[in-house]
């Protein structure tokens, strides 16, 4: 009987005292707590100021540039004569770039810039654009007005061609 009275006063004093250590512990964090708290802010919109280095740059078509057609619906224009000049202008995806002239063995006009990675090649029935950045070919099977027409495309080869062509049949005209 002794035994259950002591642990009658056991149980009811551990009771007690884990429930005056629960009190003692609300009132601590509650004093701690009772100062006001500001509102959680709620999602704001950061507007920042435009960065003119960083914002898309579109450069103007090029006053009398030619423009050509392409598949898929892609085109670009290109200012300069590809007979006679050594840097035509580009314009493609809302740039210029100013493309130097290439030599090449195949007879195609092939203006390059290393730095920009644009190549444009032009065949006597197409023009095709292509990216040294990532080997792809932005553009094929381009076109102008004439060539759509069955001209050939106005490249250094064609133009020679075409000015060679007169003086031999009119020294085999005066040969007859």
């Amino acid at each position: 009987m002794k035994k259950l009275l002591i642990a009658t006063v056991i149980g009811a004093l551990s009771t007690t005292m884990m429930l005056a250590a629960t009190e003692a512990a609300a009132q601590t964090s509650s004093t701690t707590t009772a100062k006001p708290k500001k509102p959680a802010p709620k999602h704001r919109i950061i507007k920042r100021k435009a960065n003119p280095a960083k914002e898309a740059k579109v450069d103007p078509i090029p006053e009398g540039s030619e423009h050509w057609a392409c598949a898929d619906g892609m085109a670009f224009d290109l200012k300069g004569d590809m007979a006679r000049d050594q840097i035509v202008t580009v314009h493609w995806a809302n740039k210029n770039y100013n493309l130097p002239r290439q030599t090449t063995t195949t007879g195609a006009d092939r203006f390059h810039d290393a730095a920009t990675g644009l190549d444009l090649v032009v065949i006597p029935t197409k023009a095709m654009l292509f990216s040294d950045k990532d080997s792809s070919r932005l553009a094929d099977e381009c076109k102008t007005v004439a060539m759509q027409q069955g001209a050939m495309a106005p490249t250094q080869a064609n133009a020679l061609n075409r000015s060679a062509a007169p003086a031999a049949g009119a020294s085999a005209a005066s040969g007859q």
